[in-house]
């Protein structure tokens, strides 16, 4: 699996995509608006066609994804994208990768923490926030499950620093 970076060439594919499968090119993320053209990331195309994408934005020393979406469920799509903007962050000296899923997408929650991810915030009720710059915002989510909050999930990726040896890194 080959997946190509989001560039000038090729981002009317990648926005035509977001668009098509979020319904909008803006996300609203901790209550406020990300403009998905200019987001960085990875797809994976076949036949002219995406099968899948993730977007993210790196800022101080940390990688945020912004979104993850893959149209072909257990082969390997979502994961192989995920680990291609971790190796992103590392690549660019990144300590952290952190994205936000909301508290109805259990399946989200699953698949981030399987693959090394854990809880480190929850953004109580910022849903409503999010619903004023975004009105179609539904109030019910995935499972029958009221969208209010958002949960932020990190990796870490740098050892801490070991004090008891020094001050080395492990």
């Amino acid at each position: 699996m080959t997946f190509e970076r989001i560039t000038e060439p090729n981002r009317a594919l990648v926005n035509e995509f977001v668009e098509r499968h979020w319904f909008t090119i803006t996300m609203i993320v901790r209550g406020k608006e990300i403009d998905m053209t200019k987001a960085d990331g990875f797809f994976l195309a076949e036949d002219g066609n995406i099968l899948g994408l993730v977007t993210y934005a790196l800022y101080d020393d940390v990688l945020e994804i912004f979104s993850l979406d893959s149209l072909q469920k257990n082969r390997g799509i979502g994961t192989g994208l995920l680990e291609a903007a971790v190796q992103e962050a590392r690549e660019q000296g990144c300590s952290k990768v952190v994205l936000i899923t909301t508290n109805d997408n259990v399946d989200a929650m699953r698949f981030y923490q399987r693959r090394g991810f854990d809880m480190a915030r929850l953004f109580r009720n910022v849903m409503e926030r999010s619903r004023q710059l975004k009105p179609e915002i539904p109030l019910i989510g995935e499972h029958g499950i009221a969208l209010r909050h958002e949960i932020e999930f990190e990796r870490a990726l740098k050892a801490p620093v070991d004090t008891a040896s020094g001050g080395e890194e492990a």
